[in-house]
């Protein structure tokens, strides 16, 4: 279905078929060290990402609006990483580095999709801190469960749409000449380079589109976190700053650690950075300093440990 489109400039695709997915390197020797080197990454980021999440889950102490949005990060995390290093790693170990038209859009849709749930919902912790900090006497009140799902369901929402819509519109694109990826997925500016259509109406709506969705958390990210120094500045006591500062310590570490909130990264060092570290480095940040988050993994791990033993 997705081979049988319609194109901007009348041109026939059902030709097309394939992409070949180049990657990073095409030497043999660096590809086996890329192998290793990137499956030990995604086993890390996997596993690191699945002990936030069952910890947060098997610990009602978690139960709070801030870790209930973390656990959404990591799970956003682990579903990025699966829709992209899997595919990554058969390439380095398969002379065929071929991926087909309709897996490269579908692996678009999931690139776009999660990139904006991943700034979406470390907008929504922002806001989750600045109440907790500037409003602590309505916190509970005002980041009600209610209110979480609801925000969190916009969130999902929002990002499923806009993935929709530019893939959507990658439908219509027609390819020609060399068709080769010099990337590790399937990236939506790569692919407009490969582009014998007109692609104007892309590119004005990655612009008009990107404004809103990028640009409008990060600003709201900015503002929250500018009025929360503001709040803890108030603060008359030392320990009482560092406590205050130190409940936003993880969640600014994570917000720096992103590059420019885009799903276009513009060379290869930034491609791995987004799809590989980022995501492994998310469980040590949160978990690093995090007292109820030790106890919590303490606990999971102790507990099936202690199971073990007994069925044992």
């Amino acid at each position: 279905m997705l081979q049988a489109v319609g194109e901007i400039d009348g041109g026939d695709q059902s030709g097309l078929s394939e992409f070949p997915l180049l990657g990073i390197s095409e030497s043999p020797g660096q590809q086996r060290v890329l192998f290793w080197m990137f499956l030990s990454m995604y086993l890390v980021t996997v596993v690191g990402n699945m002990l936030i999440i069952l910890a947060i889950g098997s610990d009602s102490r978690l139960h709070t609006p801030m870790y209930f949005f973390l656990a959404n990060l990591s799970s956003t995390d682990l579903f990025f990483v699966t829709n992209t290093i899997p595919k990554m790693l058969v390439n380095l170990q398969s002379q065929n580095k071929a991926i087909s038209y309709a897996g490269c859009l579908t692996q678009l849709y999931f690139l776009v999709s999660l990139v904006t749930l991943d700034n979406l919902i470390l907008a929504t912790m922002a806001y989750d801190r600045y109440v907790a900090i500037c409003q602590p006497l309505h916190y509970v009140t005002v980041m009600s469960p209610g209110l979480c799902v609801s925000l969190l369901a916009l969130c999902w929402a929002l990002s499923a749409l806009y993935g929709l819509t530019l893939t959507l519109l990658m439908t219509r694109v027609t390819f020609c000449g060399s068709r080769k990826i010099h990337y590790i997925f399937c990236e939506m500016y790569v692919l407009l380079r490969l582009a014998c259509s007109n692609t104007e109406i892309i590119h004005t709506s990655l612009i008009t589109t990107g404004i809103f969705i990028f640009l409008t958390p990060c600003g709201f990210m900015i503002t929250s976190y500018v009025r929360i120094v503001r709040a803890i500045l108030r603060i008359p006591s030392a320990s009482g700053k560092y406590k205050a500062f130190s409940t936003c310590a993880s969640h600014l570490a994570v917000v720096y650690l992103q590059p420019l909130h885009t799903y276009s990264m513009k060379d290869s060092v930034a491609t791995v950075m987004y799809a590989v570290v980022t995501p492994m480095m998310n469980p040590f940040i949160y978990s690093l300093r995090n007292k109820d988050m030790h106890g919590a993994l303490g606990r999971l791990l102790l507990g099936k440990v202690f199971r073990r033993l007994t069925w044992g």
